[in-house]
């Protein structure tokens, strides 16, 4: 398996850590930021293969993130992982104007989210639906 780029954007530093974590022990290229517009920055400087951005987040929260990114030509393929408070739904018509290929209720388990990941990196960018784990959308 190559190592892919992957951007992990949470405001909660120990989320971020858990999941560089596991990415990194997996090989992957990580990189971080705390909240929305430093991900759009960063995701516009280098575009990762996969974004893991948490809902709720200061400045410009995750949904918003994923909006901006589809409406960005470079990024506008990228798929997103969302990771969401349990209970937060997402709605259809948001989803629609996004790259959310995954919506992932916190407390999450990592390997679930690399193993997620790994898989949505192989099938290619722009593939799949969107799914939901523990009823989070």
């Amino acid at each position: 398996m190559n190592p892919r780029n992957v951007l992990v954007v949470d405001d909660e530093p120990h989320i971020t850590h858990v999941v560089c974590l596991k990415f990194r022990n997996s090989g992957h290229e990580v990189r971080t930021a705390a909240d929305g517009e430093q991900a759009f920055e960063l995701a516009s400087r280098q575009v990762p293969d996969i974004i893991i951005t948490d809902l709720q987040m200061p400045y410009m929260d995750g949904l918003e993130l994923c909006m901006k990114l589809k409406q960005h030509a470079p990024t506008s393929a990228v798929p997103v992982i969302m990771l969401t408070a349990r209970g937060h739904a997402i709605s259809p018509h948001d989803l629609a104007q996004t790259n959310i290929r995954l919506v992932l209720s916190k407390p999450f388990s990592p390997r679930e989210v690399l193993e997620s990941a790994e898989r949505l990196m192989a099938e290619g960018p722009g593939s799949g639906a969107v799914s939901a784990s523990r009823g989070a959308a």
